[in-house]
């Protein structure tokens, strides 16, 4: 095989590559949710869809000192931050007052337009599922709502 027919099919295996990754590999796929946390407090992220093609951003809060579960939305147009909507984990996960507890929380996959957060309370083994919406009661404002709450533990 000469000079020129070895160029010819590296250019060809070089062509087809790149256009092979750029069909098959695509783009980067972005991050939907995050997670972080300092000292007695958790904070993780989500979309979740407050109506009919309206998606915005969740904000989940968990408060270790206060037991508490609190989430907001913020609305995109106005960069403002709504009301925030709280559920007591002390009461709901069933913990003995000054019990030492180690609370851990992420957001799931989104599906239907609401992402899950997952909450777990590891000393107890209850583990819990929330969503986050408008208030079913139709007053303004935000509510959670408890999907589930089991425990890992026997």
């Amino acid at each position: 095989m000469n000079r020129r027919g070895r160029w010819i099919w590296l250019a060809t295996g070089l062509i087809l590559g790149i256009a092979g990754t750029a069909y098959f590999g695509g783009g980067s796929r972005p991050v939907w949710a995050a997670n972080d946390r300092h000292e007695d407090y958790i904070m993780a992220t989500g979309p979740v869809t407050m109506g009919p093609r309206i998606t915005t951003d969740a904000v989940w809060l968990l408060d270790y000192r206060a037991g508490k579960l609190l989430g907001t939305i913020v609305d995109r147009a106005f960069g403002k931050v709504h009301n925030w909507a709280e559920v007591d984990l002390v009461q709901q996960f069933n913990i003995a007052p000054k019990q030492n507890v180690h609370f851990l929380m992420t957001t799931g996959t989104e599906v239907a337009g609401q992402t899950p957060l997952y909450v777990t309370e590891v000393n107890t083994g209850r583990f819990g599922i929330y969503t986050m919406g408008p208030r079913r009661d139709g007053r303004p404002g935000l509510e959670i709502f408890r999907h589930d709450l089991t425990s890992f533990r026997p």
